[in-house]
């Protein structure tokens, strides 16, 4: 039994658009256009899977005039990588993407508040431990999943995952953007990997690219300059053509380029139920009123469930979150360079750090406006920052450590870059570059993993850390000494002393602590008596107490 499937294109003002297929031995299909800019056609097609292009009469400015172009379906959900063409399956006379049935549709999610986030790419990510060129698919993310429930992760962030050309990359030139990466498996696949989170209470957010494309990307083709700035606006910071949201069709009353990706981000959080969407490159995109629909329209397509909107804005701005501002999140760029500075010795001022641990001082309003991180897949592991500074072995990982007590402790939302929470030491490259998961058998790998195993323990447990509340009680420039506490209205309290010194503090006096009695230090499991003048403490060299009340 066949069905008559219908193929459409907008191309408002191209001049012809044919169809070609496997289903008509690539010979043509002529399409008709309409009044609403589409060229249309419709083919009886049984059950199965296709391939097949559009035939353009192409109007972008690096082609011939009406120059007849292949080029494949900007709304493909699914793409042949090595035939380059777009892939359609049919059942039951319909079209669809796959035939993945969701398992864990109705699990609990954590709220924003509550979210530690997991930044991976699944190429470097796992898989294929023993060969280090094999690249990792949403399979072996899967098979990863107990690790990261049992470091006690609740949201994964998913460098790009739609389909982009060559064998290898970070997803940041998108050809396609309604495909799937096929070279991590199927579209399927992907479905099992964010339902398998789900059903252990993992929010899958995904990194959006939604500034630019890559240069052969499928609207390039058809006609640049209906969707696309004509040239870079930022010359120094441009990844590929770059959407023009500003361009406005009087005469078929739309925004072309907000309509595409208005159209792709809904697809997304309908047909693959993601929980967030991370913005790349918000300040180029430099368009509040584009970002600011295309958040309320990701959010109307979750329906009841919580749904992230972070933006990538460098250098970060507080204007784009907040009551007048586009998303509900911004990355928090100032933290990680701060902190950086901080555990590595490079500087010491205490005015910046309070910037950064209390982001209110910079004009944040929300515990969740901010998205802290020690490093991220734009910059180096630590590791490698304090061997670059010849900071090696127990002392490193000690001052890795500290990182991660103000990271879980600061105002905000943590996210940790793969393998920052074992000490990953490679160097950020180009090429694939596997996790180094057997540094884990190692004993001070081990315990920098159970380090951050026990403070985002803390972070689920003590509520306090989910507020914006923070006071900073004790101030000692000279000896590199900072605490702070951190409370909530229902009596849990924190309290976090750093020593950013090279010295060892012995029964360092902490004469106004916030209250007498007894206080728990997390890190090394231990009570501490706070007496009526105060607590006295052991500060090692570049290291925090982490005191919970009891």
């Amino acid at each position: 039994m066949s069905s008559s499937i219908e193929f459409q294109l907008f191309a408002p003002y191209n001049k012809g658009v044919a169809l070609i297929g496997s289903f008509s031995d690539w010979q043509e299909f002529p399409m008709q256009k309409d009044q609403q800019g589409y060229f249309r056609t419709f083919v009886e097609l049984e059950d199965g899977v296709y391939q097949y292009k559009f035939r353009v009469q192409s109007r972008s400015w690096f082609f011939e005039p009406d120059q007849w172009v292949d080029v494949n379906d900007p709304y493909a959900t699914d793409i042949d990588a090595e035939k380059e063409n777009s892939v359609v399956q049919i059942k039951d006379g319909q079209r669809i993407t796959d035939t993945y049935v969701w398992q864990h549709d109705d699990h609990p999610l954590p709220t924003d508040q509550e979210l530690v986030i997991y930044e991976m790419h699944v190429a470097n990510f796992s898989g294929g431990e023993d060969d280090p060129h094999l690249r990792g698919k949403y399979k072996h993310v899967i098979e990863k999943l107990d690790y990261l429930c049992e470091l006690g992760i609740n949201a994964i962030e998913l460098m790009p995952v739609k389909e982009y050309p060559g064998d290898y990359s970070w997803g940041y030139n998108p050809r396609y953007f309604f495909a799937t990466e096929s070279s991590y498996g199927t579209t399927a696949a992907l479905k099992q990997l964010i339902d398998e989170c789900h059903g252990r209470g993992i929010r899958v957010l995904l990194d959006g690219i939604y500034n630019h494309s890559e240069a052969a990307s499928p609207l390039t083709q058809i006609d640049h300059d209906y969707w696309y700035h004509h040239e870079p606006r930022d010359p120094e910071n441009n990844w590929g053509p770059e959407f023009n949201y500003e361009f406005y069709d009087e005469n078929l009353d739309t925004y072309p380029a907000r309509k595409f990706i208005g159209d792709t981000v809904r697809f997304w959080v309908q047909e693959y139920h993601i929980d967030g969407i991370r913005y790349d490159a918000a300040r180029q995109m430099a368009n509040y009123d584009f970002m600011g629909w295309i958040v309320q329209e990701a959010k109307r397509m979750a329906s009841m469930k919580p749904f992230y909107n972070i933006a990538e804005h460098i250098p970060e701005t507080t204007d784009i979150v907040g009551p007048e501002g586009p998303m509900d999140a911004c990355w928090h760029e100032s933290f990680y360079h701060c902190v950086l500075e901080h555990i590595t010795g490079d500087s010491f001022d205490l005015e910046r750090l309070k910037d950064v641990l209390d982001a209110k001082r910079q004009g944040y309003i929300g515990a969740t406006d901010v998205v802290n991180y020690l490093t991220n897949h734009d910059q180096e592991h630590l590791m490698v920052e304090l061997a670059e500074r010849e900071i090696f072995e127990a002392e490193a990982f000690k001052r890795v450590k500290l990182g991660a007590v103000l990271l879980m402790t600061a105002i905000g939302v943590p996210l940790i870059w793969m393998g920052e929470e074992f000490g990953e030491y490679k160097q950020k490259t180009p090429e694939q570059s596997k996790l180094e998961w057997p540094l884990l058998q190692n004993e001070l790998n081990q315990s920098l993993f159970e380090y951050y195993k026990g403070l985002i323990a803390l972070r689920k447990h003590n509520h306090a850390l989910y507020t914006e509340n923070i006071n900073f009680f004790h101030e000692d420039p000279d000896n590199k000494v900072l605490a702070y506490i951190r409370w909530n209205d229902q009596g849990d309290r924190v309290v976090v002393v750093v020593n950013f010194s090279d010295q060892f503090l012995a029964q360092y006096q902490i004469s106004n602590f916030p209250e007498a009695g007894t206080w728990h230090e997390w890190t090394l499991n231990y009570d501490v008596e706070a007496e009526n003048e105060g607590v006295k403490l052991d500060l090692g060299e570049y290291e925090a107490k982490v005191l919970v009340w009891q």
